[in-house]
């Protein structure tokens, strides 16, 4: 199986993430240059989904990516970014996977009511808005979140149940075609899931320092979970987008 995990474009809260004066969104949609490195990423994979050569050494996606399937966060900045991409590709199953949303989930950020858990978009926007997207039976318009806030003992459970789940459903068996699939989520989760993968703990590098990893708006990581590997292609690529739009 290949796993690529591609983060969502710019937010409103990314851009605003130096100004003291801007209070965060709970769901914060993209900017206009999000929603312009979206259409970019979904023109480029469009362009390199048929793998022209099935014989070659295909590291770099150089002969293409060949995805079979879509997978994207329910937050709205993720499947905003995520639906050019499905729309462009067209008969690749494009499917909402609740649980690789961000830390923390959907919860208020103002003063008084700070991290009190919110309900998340309704059904009926994603259904009006992007009918092409299978989301899950039981998800009405209460909301797909209506939860508390995600605590951080919470977190690296949820990446290794995803991780567990990932593999059950699309890890190599004999006899099946290879799997491919693209998940449009978050740098939190991004740090969770390979945290998992690697068994690494959470952000700790030698010499008492915090590690991270960095994702760009837009980006994509490549993975390969193989039946006894893991191999790390590349991280963070952004050679799809023009240089003015490389944002964090």
């Amino acid at each position: 199986m290949e796993l690529y995990f591609i983060r969502h474009g710019q937010s409103i809260n990314n851009v605003n993430w130096k100004n003291p004066e801007y209070e965060e969104h709970p769901d914060p949609y993209l900017t206009d240059i999000g929603l312009e490195q979206a259409q970019y990423l979904a023109k480029y994979l469009k362009e390199k989904q048929h793998i022209t050569d099935e014989n070659a050494w295909n590291i770099q996606n150089q002969y293409g990516y060949g995805f079979t399937h879509i997978y994207t966060s329910l937050m709205e900045r993720a499947v905003d970014t995520a639906a050019p991409t499905a729309r462009a590709l067209g008969d690749v199953p494009f499917t909402a996977w609740t649980e690789i949303h961000e830390e923390g989930g959907i919860y208020a950020r103002e003063e008084a009511n700070r991290f009190n858990g919110l309900s998340g978009r309704p059904r009926s926007f994603y259904e009006k808005n992007f009918p092409e997207l299978k989301l899950p039976d039981h998800y009405d318009d209460s909301g797909w979140w209506n939860r508390p806030f995600e605590t951080e003992e919470e977190r690296q459970p949820r990446a290794d149940r995803v991780l567990a789940e990932l593999l059950a459903r699309h890890g190599d068996r004999e006899g099946q075609p290879e799997q491919r699939i693209a998940f449009f989520s978050h740098g939190g989760f991004f740090v969770r899931l390979i945290s998992a993968m690697l068994n690494l703990p959470w952000r700790q590098a030698s010499h008492d320092m915090k590690s991270w990893f960095l994702l760009n708006n837009c980006s994509i990581s490549r993975f390969e979970l193989r039946r006894d590997e893991l191999l790390i292609s590349y991280l963070n690529r952004t050679d799809h987008l023009p240089a003015d739009l490389i944002t964090a």
